[in-house]
């Protein structure tokens, strides 16, 4: 190449990257532009939940649509003393987002599916899309008849092997009953993951299942791992087998709008069907003269059919509508199916005269979906995954501009209403000081009864700092409220009422229960029967136990021969995948790491000496690990 060639092509380089940069400021000047016409009038983004998710919802306005957007908030948000009345006159985007299947969802999936996304919601907060690109599903689907040993193996080895083909993560509870998932992964990858389970032996199975879907959530909200754990129930009733009501026996199911009109009828009852630790913080509270809220006080769900067939649970529900929901569906499917199979069999609720058993169709989720400002909802709703609560959005956006301004970050950028102040009050109480508080954070339980416990920041940190100890005085309400203070008191509780409970189900409908497995003698004279602490001066609650009986011990073992465990961390052989009796465990508090090294460190459970042993997390690795926590 001559001199002159040279020199040509450096003038053309050079004149390239001048003109690169022109255009670089014409886009940050645009973006600018938009940036500020945006802080003016908040934008109403697309309804189509997340079809487009790689475009910006986002436009400039012009003055003309300014002025009538003006007008038209000055007119409906105030009255004559210049304030905002109601939160449903709130103009912000996330009041706009409505749940319902976009383009994609109906080409690739098709059937029944809701899907929106959280980007449209958090459009204040302008996050980069990269990092926001997770997709959560919810979804369950109850199989009737069940199925038998040989399908239910094959549909644990699709659901499985199509979750790993498309880099699928989260939980999975397969029995032959069904399927219970939480589950994350990218849009894409979701969405192919739905269509191949729709299309599952033809249809036959999942063809109408419901799929939940919430798009644009943050990367770090993603499980880390999938996980499929077979079980007994998809919802864990302990009414497996013959004591199972038919699935063809459920209430009427009622959409999002249909059940907020039914809490504002009379002579109506609203059942919580979830545990008491989830309704602390959330619940449903329709107006005066609508339904009664009824929260059976359970701290799980094998507890329910107890609760149910009390005489003072009856009279509560005599001569009434029965409304029931949870927070997405499934425990309603087994809850209402056995009030409707009781009202069908037994004489006693015959004579109660009750009009009709309704449930809400998707749950709490998508009820917040159809009512984005809250309807008849206060507080937050407790889920199992990593956002582990969220409220409504409009509610959820006022409460980040509430804390922005707080912090002195910037300032409300709409006048709050009183109905709406109410809405971000918190419903639940720190266990330990007793403040308002609604964040259920941290790896402490109840010591009692195992429940989370619901400990301010405060509290949290001063435990943590050794500056105030949460003690063993510290439990749950339900707890407190009760006179519980042992776990014992509970198990012997549990166990007459199970009693008095399968003596009625064996007289009513006179099928006979399996016999429950005892453990043989050999087995109970190696359980030590005297507990005793080991020295713990550095306050460790991480243990490693070696040397379990593999073909005896599973989690409900665990957690009974070692009270207090809160997380669990079993250790798989790598080559075989088996586990060979090793696990690490989290326990609520020092004080349950110390009887636990105490009393079973070289000493006998089932005929094996057992190795119990303070394990320290390392700093580097992350304790505890995801998905390990016990419910």
């Amino acid at each position: 190449m001559s001199i002159d060639e040279e020199e040509e092509t450096k003038r053309m380089k050079k004149a390239k990257r001048k003109e690169k940069k022109k255009e670089d400021k014409k886009k940050h000047k645009k973006r600018k532009r938009d940036e500020e016409s945006l802080e003016e009038v908040p934008p109403v983004p697309s309804s189509s939940s997340s079809a487009d998710n790689k475009k910006d919802h986002r436009h400039a306005p012009s003055s003309d649509e300014k002025k009538r957007h003006k007008k038209k908030h000055k007119k409906k948000k105030h009255d004559k003393d210049g304030t905002i009345k109601d939160v449903a006159d709130l103009e912000l985007p996330s009041k706009h987002i409505k749940a319902a299947p976009n383009t994609d969802d109906v080409k690739i999936v098709g059937g029944r599916i809701v899907s929106f996304s959280a980007q449209d919601i958090n459009v204040q907060q302008q996050i980069p899309q990269k990092e926001n690109s997770t997709t959560l599903l919810l979804f369950y689907q109850y199989i009737e008849p069940v199925l038998d040993e040989e399908s239910f193996k094959d549909l644990l080895h699709h659901v499985e092997t199509m979750g790993e083909a498309h880099g699928i993560t989260g939980r999975m509870r397969v029995a032959h009953e069904g399927l219970n998932c939480t589950l994350t992964g990218s849009y894409e990858d979701v969405r192919s993951w739905c269509k191949s389970l729709r299309d599952y032996k033809d249809g036959k199975y999942f063809g109408e299942t419901e799929f939940k879907l919430t798009d644009n959530l943050p990367n770090g909200q993603a499980f880390p791992k999938l996980h499929a754990f077979k079980v007994e129930e998809i919802v864990n009733y302990g009414l497996a087998g013959v004591k199972a009501p038919s699935i063809h026996m459920t209430g009427v199911h009622l959409e999002p709008k249909d059940y907020h009109q039914k809490m504002m009828e009379e002579e109506t009852v609203i059942i919580d069907v979830r545990n008491h630790y989830e309704a602390a913080i959330g619940k449903f509270q329709p107006p005066p003269t609508g339904a009664q809220y009824i929260d059976p006080m359970m701290r799980k769900s094998t507890e329910f059919p107890i609760w149910l067939d009390k005489p003072e649970t009856k009279e509560m529900l005599r001569g009434k509508q029965v409304l029931m929901y949870c927070t997405g569906g499934v425990r309603c499917e087994r809850a209402s199916a056995l009030l409707r199979t009781k009202m069908e069999m037994e004489e006693d609720t015959k004579a109660l005269g009750i009009k009709g058993v309704y449930q809400l169709q998707g749950g709490i989720d998508k009820y917040f979906r159809d009512f984005p400002e809250g309807g008849w909802w206060r507080g937050k709703n407790y889920v199992f995954d990593k956002r582990f609560a969220h409220a409504p959005s409009v509610i959820e956006t006022l409460e980040r501009e509430v804390k922005k301004e707080e912090k002195g970050i910037g300032k409300v950028f709409v006048e709050i209403p009183s109905s709406a102040k109410e809405k971000l009050q918190a419903l639940g109480n720190c266990e330990a000081c007793k403040k308002p508080w609604d964040k259920y954070r941290g790896k402490r339980r109840c010591p009692t009864c195992g429940v989370p416990s619901l400990i301010c920041k405060e509290c949290h940190d001063a435990d943590a700092n050794g500056i105030r100890k949460l003690d063993r005085s510290i439990r749950c309400d339900l707890c407190v409220k009760e006179g519980i203070t042992s776990k014992q008191q509970i198990r012997e509780r549990e166990e007459k009422e199970m009693e008095q409970y399968e003596k009625k189900l064996r007289e009513i409908y006179g099928f006979e229960l399996p016999k429950k497995k005892k453990r043989n003698a050999h087995d109970v004279e190696n359980i030590p029967k005297r507990h005793k602490s080991a020295p713990n001066p550095d306050n460790i609650t991480r243990l490693f136990i070696k040397n379990l009986c593999a073909k005896r011990v599973d989690q409900k073992e665990l957690c009974e021969l070692f009270p207090g465990i809160t997380h669990v961390e079993w250790i798989m052989d790598k080559k075989s995948g088996n586990w060979y009796g090793s696990v690490f465990v989290e326990m609520a508090t020092a004080e349950d790491a110390a009887l636990a090294v105490g009393t079973y460190h070289k000493n006998k459970a089932y005929g094996r000496v057992l190795h119990v042993a303070y394990s320290p997390p390392d700093p580097k690795s992350i304790w505890p690990p995801p998905n390990s926590k016990i419910f």
